[in-house]
């Protein structure tokens, strides 16, 4: 449930000058948690608490925004600041779900089951519920998480996904459960508001998923109606050699962009406003979106407005007066 944390968290983002607020990884049901301590969307008692950051979002100026996500085989652990490993079943765990059966490796030791087909629909079923919960709480901006290893994105790549029926095997397979998942989603969600994806655009493995397919895959999500693609990577392999660095994904950003002409969200690393600045007039995303520099300053807009010369585009709070 969200609680007032969460109020005072994505609130206060709002209030520092951010356009677009989005509360990550909102599970579309029970054992689609990462862990215990994550937030969800599956059930009407959610509803309010929702609606409740939401309405004080939009009075202080920003768009909220949710991601919609089931962890697949990387669910059922413990929280990141008590261990964030596979909790067995009588230790508050549960049993997991993926596309095979195979655990995700390093601390997630729990071997999931290979969902049948009733699965796939269930779980489809549960991402169309949610989308239509976060509507009825005032959710303006929707992304569906397909990316960093969880359900969706264990079906897209090939280091995860060892089916032989129609969702496993080919890439035509491979990227069903989404691509179906989008297009279900996109039924529910109005035409007027923006339904993003998030995709790891690589793998960073070889063998595995990688930045051509996610081209393919992205005009394919355009042709369902998606707006955005958030170029993202990793979080399918536990030992994969990641080149974290200022912007390492941008490039992924630019790519999609250019070659499947739809809009995309560039990530990572992305802390200087010069920078942010640069990647958006150069043209190699359409949006940045930004998250551990936001959790060490939230007021981090009103830093790029007076770093950029444009102090007036980010106004105060009145509550703030000559203090801003």
């Amino acid at each position: 449930m969200a609680t007032d944390w969460h109020l005072v968290h994505l609130g206060s983002r709002a209030v520092g000058g951010a356009g677009l607020v989005v509360a990550e990884a909102t599970a579309v049901s029970p054992e689609g948690r990462i862990s215990p301590a994550d937030a969800g969307i599956w059930a009407d008692k959610h509803l309010e608490p929702i609606a409740r950051i939401n309405r004080f979002i939009k009075q202080h100026g920003a768009v909220p925004g949710i991601q919609l996500a089931h962890a697949g085989r990387k669910a059922s652990t413990s929280p990141p600041w008590a261990g964030d490993a596979s909790l067995a079943d009588d230790a508050g765990g549960w049993p997991t779900i993926a596309p095979s059966a195979l655990a995700f490796g390093g601390n997630l030791t729990k071997v999931p089951g290979a969902m049948r087909e009733s699965d796939i629909a269930r779980v489809q079923s549960e991402f169309v519920a949610a989308a239509k919960r976060a509507l009825t709480a005032s959710v303006e901006w929707l992304e569906l998480h397909f990316a960093h290893g969880y359900l969706a994105h264990e079906f897209l790549s090939p280091l995860s996904n060892h089916r032989t029926d129609r969702y496993g095997g080919a890439f035509e397979n491979r990227i069903r459960f989404p691509l179906e998942t989008a297009r279900a989603v996109r039924a529910v969600w109005p035409e007027r508001l923006p339904l993003a994806v998030r995709l790891s655009c690589t793998d960073w493995v070889p063998g595995g998923w990688d930045l051509e397919q996610s081209i393919q895959l992205a005009k394919l999500l355009k042709a369902e109606a998606v707006d955005l693609i958030d170029c993202s990577s990793g979080g399918a392999a536990p030992h994969a050699k990641i080149p974290v660095g200022p912007g390492y994904q941008v490039p992924f950003s630019e790519c999609i962009r250019r070659e499947a002409r739809i809009a995309t969200a560039a990530v990572g690393s992305i802390t200087e406003p010069t920078h942010a600045d640069e990647i958006i007039r150069n043209g190699r995303a359409d949006i940045v979106l930004m998250a551990r520099e936001f959790l060490r300053e939230p007021y981090w807009p009103r830093v790029a407005a007076n770093t950029l010369r444009q102090k007036d585009a980010v106004l105060p709070p009145v509550q703030y007066g000559r203090a801003w």
